[in-house]
């Protein structure tokens, strides 16, 4: 009789913040269809490692399961990625698990993202609008014009843009790629450019624009595909000419 087919896990994993990495190995029944976070799921059930000693349960961030939220970025076999539709079937084994180090690790694979947030809170990427009484429909954008930023209101703030970008560390306070995209889609809406030029100078100070060194990494880890690229050739653009209208004094976009 054949021997039962096993998945086999290196998982990285951190007992606190302030603690030091380990590695601790796994091994679950394979099933088929399995993806990183029913395999997670399973070890969750029982967290027995691959010497048979107890262990404690994995920590990790998910939610929706469908590559939407972004809650669920790991680092698979040295990949930033999405660890719901990363298919057990297409990876080499021992699939090694480490979280993002872009961010602070909370424990084992879950990481605190709020420096993407945080970020995203200084370019003010949202619509403002008085919330006190109806103000009607919103102005029509044109169809051309909304699909491309359709493309771009994409991002799920997963954080793996980050997490490929080099130039995104402990060292530096780049904002990273996400805010590009976030940045032009915004200035974009016709309600949005409202605040246009002031996002562009938010993204003008320290940590904005200056710190992309151009690696082109973000586009290529981008899980949505997202032209990130594009973007910030967009918003280089715009910001430049946003710092001429204020040199001459005019700081309408």
């Amino acid at each position: 009789m054949a021997e039962n087919k096993t998945v086999k896990f290196t998982i990285m994993r951190q007992d606190s913040e302030n603690s030091d990495a380990y590695e601790e190995e796994f091994e679950i029944p394979y099933r088929p269809n399995m993806n990183v976070i029913s395999a997670l799921m399973e070890i969750r059930k029982n967290p027995v490692n691959a010497k048979g000693q107890a262990t404690t349960p994995i920590t990790w961030d998910m939610n929706c399961l469908e590559e939407v939220c972004g809650a669920c970025s790991m680092v698979i076999n040295g990949k930033p990625r999405q660890s719901c539709s990363a298919l057990v079937d297409q990876l080499t084994q021992p699939i090694r698990l480490e979280p993002m180090r872009t961010f602070p690790v909370v424990r084992d694979l879950q990481v605190d993202r709020s420096r993407m947030f945080d970020s995203l809170k200084k370019v003010k990427a949202w619509i403002p609008i008085d919330g006190t009484y109806d103000l009607g429909p919103g102005p029509r954008m044109p169809e051309k014009k909304r699909q491309w930023a359709y493309e771009l209101s994409k991002c799920m703030t997963c954080g793996v843009c980050l997490e490929a970008c080099p130039n995104v560390n402990s060292k530096t306070n780049f904002m990273g790629p996400a805010v590009f995209n976030q940045v032009r889609l915004f200035n974009a809406h016709p309600t949005g450019e409202m605040n246009k030029a002031e996002r562009l100078n938010a993204f003008m100070e320290d940590g904005g624009m200056q710190g992309c060194g151009n690696s082109q990494n973000c586009v290529q880890a981008c899980p949505k595909g997202i032209p990130i690229t594009t973007s910030i050739a967009a918003v280089n653009r715009e910001a430049t000419m946003q710092a001429f209208r204020n040199f001459f004094g005019s700081d309408h976009a």
